[in-house]
């Protein structure tokens, strides 16, 4: 293929952004209760999120809520993750790919703030009143979660049976 009949990624011009694959977790207690942070990152809108981020390279969506979980509330001995679904932003400038995980936690852990810059504070939240406002993809997983549909620019694939290890545990 001669240059100029390469595509136009290929010289230079833009392209497509990449896929954003990312996790988020919904860690939950013995009473049902999961743990929500209030995200108050620069340049962003505040808003109430769960523990998540990008997973890394070799990273299972386990592994990586697992990680996320410890950098973002310190907290360090969660069991049974499961994955529960994915969630599929639509419609952006971006595709955005987040795996949903639910664990639970250590009844004996309580969480911190070791990124002060990204969250002031975590809170033990009710799933049938979580704080508001929620990070999107925070709300679309919830939803997800809770069995229904996320609403519009979002899709959602659940995995496995409704109910996971970690919910069976509680």
């Amino acid at each position: 293929m001669s240059r100029s009949s390469a595509p136009a990624a290929t010289l230079g011009a833009p392209g497509p952004l990449p896929p954003v694959v990312g996790v988020g977790a919904i860690l939950l207690r013995r009473d049902g209760r999961f743990l929500i942070g209030r995200r108050i990152k620069p340049g962003e809108p505040e808003s109430w999120c769960l523990p998540g981020g990008h997973v890394e390279a070799g990273e299972t969506f386990e592994q990586a809520a697992v990680r996320e979980i410890a950098e973002e509330s310190g907290l360090e001995r969660v069991s049974r993750a499961t994955v529960f679904a994915a969630v599929l932003r639509t419609g952006a400038d971006r595709t955005h790919l987040t795996a949903g995980v639910v664990a639970l936690a250590d009844p004996e852990e309580s969480p911190g703030t070791p990124e002060p810059e990204v969250f002031d504070r975590w809170v033990w939240a009710d799933p049938a009143s979580p704080p508001r406002p929620l990070f999107p993809a925070s709300a679309a997983l919830l939803t997800a979660w809770q069995g229904g549909q996320p609403g519009e620019g979002w899709t959602a694939y659940r995995a496995g049976s409704a109910r996971t290890a970690a919910e069976e545990g509680r």
